[in-house]
């Protein structure tokens, strides 16, 4: 019994060891030295997108209707950047609905839209008719794509060298 357990202890380390050494070996890989180098990548083509934006004057709150109009225009502007939005991020849709004796009883349906846009710019507001004002925005990709490189540097690896 007493070589036995000697054994078995003497084995346990010599597992031990050869676990050590192989772990070791195998992590030499994570010390070698190199040398990446990357390039700018850049689109091939930048479309430009537009969106329009309306909103009613007598809907908006004020006193008197300079100030409705002007609410209108901001409306207008909000509306469109919305819009600009969704054609850069997308739309999500949540729906919802409920069904009692096998009939529809509550249905729901929400739209939502997030993100940022930089670098839009008005091309006119006008009023339509005697109640609405509408605001055209274009976002030119090629002027975002200048105001990212300005935040960050879109690389990809171009080679790399192993020491």
């Amino acid at each position: 019994m007493v070589f036995l357990s000697k054994w078995v202890r003497g084995r346990t380390w010599a597992t031990a060891a050869v676990l050590v050494g192989f772990t070791g070996l195998s992590g030499c890989s994570l010390f070698v030295d190199k040398h990446v180098e990357w390039e700018t990548v850049e689109p091939e083509n930048y479309p430009v997108l537009s969106a329009v934006g309306y909103a009613p004057i007598t809907s908006q709150r004020g006193e008197s209707e300079t100030v409705k109009t002007l609410m209108a225009i901001k409306a207008s502007k909000l509306e469109a950047y919305r819009e600009l939005a969704e054609q850069v991020y997308g739309q999500r849709i949540e729906g919802n609905q409920s069904v009692s004796s096998l009939v529809v009883d509550n249905e729901t349906l929400r739209a939502s839209v997030e993100g940022v846009i930089r670098g839009a710019r008005v091309i006119k507001s006008y009023p339509v008719g005697e109640d609405t004002y509408a605001t055209e925005l274009e976002l030119d990709m090629h002027r975002v794509y200048d105001i990212y490189l300005t935040t960050a540097k879109p690389q990809r690896i171009k080679d790399i060298k192993y020491y």
